[in-house]
């Protein structure tokens, strides 16, 4: 059979030719505008669309849509009498499935185009001359294809191109199944949709239509330039690889991951994500330097058990210390969830000990619903360490214990309307460092209580009163070491606070007077381990609390603004009572801040009830903005007198004389969303000297640019400047390209990020994270200093570096923890984005 010279269709019924039209069926106006197909003399009606159908065309191309298949004038004649009698026509739909529903992707029709075919059989045919066949998902474009109309396999050759739902193949022969999506591409280079990965191979080999096999193959995010010869800056290499978009895996046998042409990891078998969705396998290792332990390697690996359950195994080797075995367990279920860490290294060799670690926090409702109410809650928060210097040795440790006091807890409680009830034991463990050594807190082994609160209530037939009840028993304990030997302290305490107050208020004005009696009773044990000691103290409290705030309409700097005027009044009444010879369990010196300075105790806890007769005068102003309600600017003032002197004091305290406190001044001022300034001074009028001066501000006058300067002074103790940033350094001498989504600033940019904390009577740096970051776009570097002060005369210093391989992961030390913790409004420079649409890159 000769090849055509003419516009042709084919259908799995046979072969016809024609020069008209296709009439526009009166049932579908719109389709017939879309879609206008050749049809030939004498070809036969075909009254029901068949599965595959198939339209060539020359110099004229033509949209397809739905189970269209070439027709006869006799079938638009039958489509327009079921209109007619009413039958469903096709309607417009303007939105774009990703994917169509199994029960209808197995029955969507083929359609191909082509300069000239011929047909070589009952059933195979040949079409060269810009071939392109299209399905839903599918898109082939080649110079010449074969194609089985019974089998539905398809062999293209010259130029071809396939797109599988976003997921583009190029190269010089394909063999696939358009029905089942199997089959194979020889020598092709590929690019994936979901995560841009791109890479070439001497064979791709369609398993189905999510999974494919690359062999001989790399695999890399870098960007693909048209027309150049491919160098990406890193890439997998390998023998094998596995990509699963169902899954969202990567599978590479006998792979190494090159960077810059050098390789840096070699595996047998090595998975990495298509996604940010979870998955078993090994992760790239992590390296750093540390002034102590040496150069530290650690090689993850993660078991993704379930998708309420993982775990994470991280063997580190120190080369100045051994090997650490470090672990991670996280688990949620409908009634609990928990995470648990670990570490253990078996005969630290700088230490001569071995070294251990361990964390659990575990959160679990016990008895849900218990007795009509919440349900019994469990909670739990271990946390352990096998020695002092624990904290200072392993500051990057999996469990994170850094902090020098630990503290263990388990509780469990209940409530039901205005009734809680709960119990626990609070233990610390206090990592002591010679030179440095601190007070730690008493453990509270165990403490019960009850607590009853309820808001408006009727006393007296006066409504709206407010009224609490707090009772709890604790028993205290404390080991000291005294003349060599370790000696254990404390005692119980029964403690009982009731409290009733009542809130008038009206547009404009509030007064609110409240009374509280505090009671406790003692049973304490001395130092000697000899005699009880019992005691007792009942406290009443008395104390109004008034404030009124006006408002006036006002202009600054040519802006309209809300001005309130907020005028304060606080007046408390607590009589002596000689507490000396109480224990002092947990009552400590509270902050001198506005909050404070409107309470009616001077101590926290509950050992120390002040004998604070005093009233606190202050006032507030306010600059609102009336488009966004927002505060603009804030500026208070506050001073309390003291009627009478306070004689109530912490152990080795000194008394409070009557007469004025010192002044506190506060204001904060954001007139523009990209900076604020924040101030507070404490300050004597007898002396004219500031106790204590806080000067902050944050300036962030676009994305990933954020500067934080701050001044902390306080007299005869400490004074710091501490100074925090994100900029890219493109900003230093020019303008910063604009933001990209979830892509920061773009590629090949420099960023300087630190924060640096600085002691000015000693006149050295105390803690310091500094470094930069560069973005080459398909992979992240980052290299940061950091200094951890241990002592008042020993530091830890290291040097992290890392590698971050865009849509891969990442390789180097947790130096962007370090950074996100320490760095105020640090902004990591890859955000999560919607997963892209096969639709913007449709061939």
């Amino acid at each position: 059979m000769k090849p055509a010279k003419y516009p042709l269709s084919v259908s799995r019924r046979g072969l016809s030719g024609g020069s008209r039209r296709l009439p526009k069926p009166a049932a579908l106006p719109q389709l017939a505008r879309m879609s206008q197909l050749p049809v030939l003399p004498g070809m036969p009606s075909v009254p029901q669309p068949t599965r595959l159908s198939i339209a060539v065309y020359g110099a004229l191309a033509a949209l397809a849509l739905g189970s269209v298949t070439s027709q006869t004038s006799a079938w638009a004649q039958e489509a327009a009498s079921n209109a007619e009698a009413g039958a469903i026509g096709l309607k417009p739909d303007a939105g774009l499935l990703e994917t169509l529903p199994p029960e209808v992707s197995d029955s969507v029709p083929t359609f191909v185009r082509s300069q000239s075919m011929e047909n070589k059989g009952k059933t195979l045919s040949e079409f060269e001359g810009e071939v392109e066949v299209r399905r839903h998902d599918l898109v082939i474009r080649a110079d010449k294809v074969e194609f089985d109309q019974q089998s539905s396999d398809l062999k293209a050759s010259g130029n071809v191109l396939i797109n599988r739902n976003g997921d583009r193949f190029t190269g010089p022969e394909l063999q696939i199944n358009v029905e089942t999506s199997e089959g194979y591409f020889e020598q092709p280079e590929y690019e994936l949709l979901k995560n841009g990965g791109t890479g070439n191979a001497s064979r791709v080999n369609f398993v189905n239509r999510d999974v494919m096999v690359v062999e001989d193959g790399q695999y890399s995010t870098c960007e693909r330039i048209p027309g150049s010869k491919w160098m990406p800056d890193w890439l997998i290499r390998a023998s094998s690889i596995e990509l699963d978009t169902q899954e969202d895996v990567g599978t590479a046998k006998g792979g190494v991951l090159e960077f810059q042409g050098v390789p840096i990891l070699a595996a047998p078998y090595l998975t990495f994500p298509l996604s940010d969705e979870r998955k078993s396998g090994a992760l790239p290792p992590s390296m750093s330097i540390d002034s102590d332990s040496g150069v530290e390697l650690a090689l993850p690996y993660y078991f993704n058990i379930a998708p309420n359950l993982d775990a994470t195994l991280t063997p580190r080797l120190m080369t100045k210390r051994g090997l650490d075995i470090g672990g991670e367990l996280r688990y949620l279920e409908p009634t609990y969830t928990g995470i648990i860490k670990g570490a253990f290294m078996p005969s630290d060799q700088l230490r001569d000990e071995d070294r251990w670690a361990y964390s659990l926090l575990h959160q679990q409702n016990l008895v849900p619903n218990f007795a009509g109410g919440s349900g019994i809650g469990l909670r739990m928060n271990l946390n352990r360490v096998s020695d002092e210097n624990y904290w200072s040795d392993f500051p990057r440790s999996i469990t994170s214990l850094t902090s020098r006091l630990l503290p263990s807890d388990v509780t469990v409680g209940w409530s039901k309307g205005p009734w809680s009830v709960g119990a626990g034991v609070y233990k610390w463990q206090a990592l002591q460092v010679e030179g440095s050594t601190f007070t730690p807190p008493y453990d509270r082994l165990p403490v019960v209580g009850v607590t009853f609160q309820e808001s408006n209530q009727t006393i007296l037939g006066s409504p709206d009163w407010d009224l609490s009840l707090q009772t709890n028993f604790t028993r205290f304990e404390r080991s000291s070491l005294v003349s060599g030997s370790t000696v254990t302290s404390g005692g119980d305490r029964t403690l009982a606070v009731g409290r009733l107050s009542k809130r008038v208020q009206a547009s404009g004005w509030y007064v609110q007077p409240s009374a509280q009696l505090h009671a406790t009773q003692y049973n304490t044990t001395d130092l000697s381990g000899g005699s009880n000691v019992a005691a007792s103290r009942v406290v009443p409290t008395l104390s109004v609390d008034s404030g009124l705030t006006f408002e006036r309409q006002t202009e600054f700097f040519g802006s309209n603004y809300t001005q309130t005027l907020e005028p304060r009044a606080f007046l408390t009444w607590t009589p002596y009572k000689d507490q000396t010879d109480l224990p002092n369990y947990d009552s400590g010196s509270r902050d001198f801040n506005l909050a404070t300075m409107y309470a009616e105790n001077a101590f926290n806890g509950n050992d120390r009830i002040a004998d604070t007769r005093a009233a606190t005068i202050g006032v507030s102003s306010r600059l609102i903005s009336p488009d966004s309600g927002s505060e603009v600017a804030r500026v208070s003032v506050a001073q309390r007198y003291y009627l009478t002197d306070q004689n109530v004091t912490l152990p080795g305290g000194a008394a409070v004389s009557q007469g004025f406190s010192d002044v506190l001044l506060s204001g904060r001022v954001q007139w523009d969303p990209l900076w604020s300034l924040d101030a507070t001074v404490q300050y004597n009028l007898e002396t004219n000297e500031s106790a204590r001066t806080t000067v902050g501000g944050r300036y962030t006058p676009g994305p990933y640019k954020v500067l934080s300067a701050a001044y902390r002074y306080q007299r005869d103790s400490s004074e710091y400047l501490d100074l925090g940033w994100q900029w890219p350094l493109s900003a230093l001498w020019g303008s910063a390209p604009n933001a990209q989504p979830g892509r920061a600033l773009g590629p090949n940019q420099w960023y300087s990020v630190g924060r640096i904390n600085y002691s000015l009577p000693d006149r050295k740096v105390v803690d310091l994270v500094a470094g930069f970051e560069y973005d080459a776009g398909c992979w992240l570097g980052r290299v940061v200093l950091q200094r951890l002060q241990t002592s008042t005369t020993e530091s830890s210093e290291s040097i992290l570096f890392q590698l971050e391989f865009s849509g891969f992961s990442r390789v180097g030390a947790s130096s962007l923890q370090s950074l996100q913790s320490s760095v105020p409004g640090y902004r990591y420079l890859r955000e999560e984005v919607s997963p892209p649409s096969r639709f913007p890159q449709y061939d």
